[in-house]
C-alpha cells in the first residue's frame, strides 16, 4: 500500500476500517481495535485502541492476544481492517458453528470454486476469551502460525457461501479496482 496504513486508506468516501466497523458493530456488543501505528487515527472512531503486546512481530496472533487480553466478554470475534465486505451475519454464523460443535472457537471458511476445496479464513474467528492463557503459552513457545494454533484446540468451521465477502485489499491497485468497481483481479 505504499506505506499507507491499510485500515485508514480510503475506499470510496470512507476508510476501510470504517467499512469494517459499520458492518461489525450491529453484530457485537462492544468493539476494540488492535493497531500498532496511527493509534490516534483509529481512536478517532470512538473505540478503544490497543497495540500488540508482543515486542517481536507475531502476526495476526499478536492482535488476537491483545484483543483477548482486553476482552471483557466471554467471547471475542476478530475481523481484519482490510476486509471491508465482511458478512453481515458473520457473528451469527460463527456462534451457531461454535455452539453446534460445543467448540472453543469457530473459524470462517469458504469454498474455493475452482478446486472445490474448503478454504479457512482464520482471521475471521469467534474465540472463547478463556483461550488467552493457551495463546500466551503458544506465542511464548515461538508459535506464530494462526492455523497451527487453532487446529490444536477444540474448533469448528463455519462455511460461508460468499467467498467475496472475505476478500482483502492489500495493494493500492486492488483498492482502486474496488472503488471503481473494475475488479479484474
Amino acid at each position: 500500500m505504499g506505506g499507507i496504513d491499510k485500515g485508514l486508506a480510503l475506499l470510496g468516501l470512507q476508510t476501510m476500517v470504517a467499512h469494517v466497523i459499520s458492518r461489525l458493530t450491529p453484530q457485537v456488543g462492544a468493539l476494540i481495535i488492535n493497531a500498532n501505528r496511527n493509534q490516534g487515527g483509529y481512536a478517532a472512531f470512538g473505540y478503544p485502541v490497543w497495540p500488540d503486546e508482543q515486542t517481536d512481530f507475531a502476526g495476526p496472533l499478536a492482535g488476537l492476544q491483545a484483543g483477548l487480553h482486553h476482552c471483557t466478554t466471554p467471547y471475542l470475534v476478530t475481523a481484519p481492517c482490510d476486509s471491508p465486505y465482511l458478512p453481515l451475519d458473520l457473528v451469527q454464523v460463527l456462534v451457531q458453528a461454535l455452539q453446534n460443535a460445543d467448540a472453543d472457537l469457530a473459524v470462517a471458511t469458504t469454498l474455493d470454486e475452482s478446486t472445490r476445496a474448503i478454504q479457512p479464513q482464520p482471521v475471521f474467528m469467534l474465540v472463547k476469551s478463556s483461550l488467552l492463557t493457551d495463546l500466551n503459552d503458544y506465542l511464548q513457545g515461538g508459535g506464530r502460525k494462526i492455523e497451527t494454533w487453532y487446529r490444536r484446540l477444540n474448533y469448528s468451521e463455519a462455511l460461508f457461501s460468499d467467498a467475496d465477502a472475505f476478500r482483502n485489499i492489500n495493494t493500492e491497485e486492488q483498492l482502486r479496482q474496488q472503488y471503481t468497481g473494475n475488479d479484474n483481479a
